[in-house]
């Protein structure tokens, strides 16, 4: 949408959002590393897939359109000042969801999570109630966690992956995940620390404006993006160990090459960490995941024999 169609669209607020003004709020693209990490907690459980669809299906709508879209209608609520100085055109401050609707939706959106959490069952409505109150502690005053991006990168981290892994594995194991998959969901989650801290370059303004102290704003971006690749490297490093420890050398090897299509990114990144941050979000993301799946089929393995 250009700057023009935005100014327009504000000059006539209207009284109620349209759907597609819902969905951006929701903001599906977020949706994706929740479900992925949901369905590698399935995979590493060891149980079969044959008369498991239902759960799955609604599992991965519970991680991602759900609790994830939830976060991100909380957030965007929460954080409409800065928003307003960071990204104008987003739903709210252009005012596309006009008044309290950010509000109301982020708060339907927290009732329909818990609602389909605890038709899952024990597990999850507990999970789901650890990730709504992250959701909201993250965001909602007075404990705002956005305040401290070491804090509030690590949170996110951990429910973005740690959390639907978990629950994943324990919605299709009926029972507390085996310590190895809680083991390996844990690392991911504390990798995802510097995906979450790469995704915070694009708002150091609006965050120094409003004291937030993401980890861009505070240490800035060369410093910023050395801790994202260190977050990021070192899990990882260790689930190459553990594989091994494991006896799975073949799923080590795939996950040391992902993790080295990484590293080999790392001094494009360095040379010009503002520029380049979605850039290497981008693509190292994509090999992290596909070393997410690459662990949990070892531990399906694992579990099963």
């Amino acid at each position: 949408m250009s700057v023009s169609d935005t100014l327009a669209r504000s000059a006539r607020p209207a009284s109620r959002p349209s759907p597609g003004a819902v969905l951006e709020l929701l903001k599906p693209i977020t949706w994706f590393p929740p479900m992925w990490a949901f369905f590698c907690g399935v995979v590493s459980s060891g149980a079969g897939f044959a008369g498991n669809w239902g759960v799955i299906v609604l599992g991965v709508a519970l991680a991602g359109p759900l609790v994830c879209g939830m976060s991100q209608a909380a957030n965007d609520w929460c954080d409409r000042h800065v928003d307003a100085i960071n990204e104008p055109g987003r739903p709210i401050p252009s005012g596309r969801v006009p008044g309290r609707w950010g509000l109301w939706i982020a708060l339907l959106w927290t009732a329909l999570s818990l609602l389909v959490g605890w038709s899952l069952g024990t597990w999850a409505f507990w999970a789901t109630v650890v990730g709504v109150a992250a959701a909201w502690a993250y965001s909602a005053e007075p404990i705002r966690l956005k305040r401290n991006g070491w804090i509030s990168a690590g949170v996110c981290g951990l429910a973005y992956e740690t959390l639907p892994w978990f629950t994943g594995a324990a919605i299709l194991s009926a029972a507390f995940p085996d310590w190895r998959i809680v083991t390996v969901a844990l690392l991911y989650g504390l990798g995802a620390h510097g995906i979450m801290t790469l995704n915070d370059f694009k708002s150091v303004e609006g965050d120094r404006a409003f004291g937030l102290g993401s980890l861009p704003a505070r240490l800035g971006f060369d410093r910023a993006a050395r801790v994202a690749v260190v977050a990021m490297l070192v899990p990882q490093a260790v689930v190459v160990a553990l594989l091994v420890v494991w006896g799975w050398p073949w799923n080590a090897l795939i996950v040391a090459a992902l993790l080295a299509g990484q590293g080999a990114m790392v001094p494009r990144l360095l040379a010009d960490p503002k520029g380049r941050a979605v850039w290497f979000a981008g693509f190292g993301v994509l090999l992290y995941v596909l070393g997410m799946l690459t662990a949990a089929c070892a531990l399906h393995l694992t579990l099963r024999t």
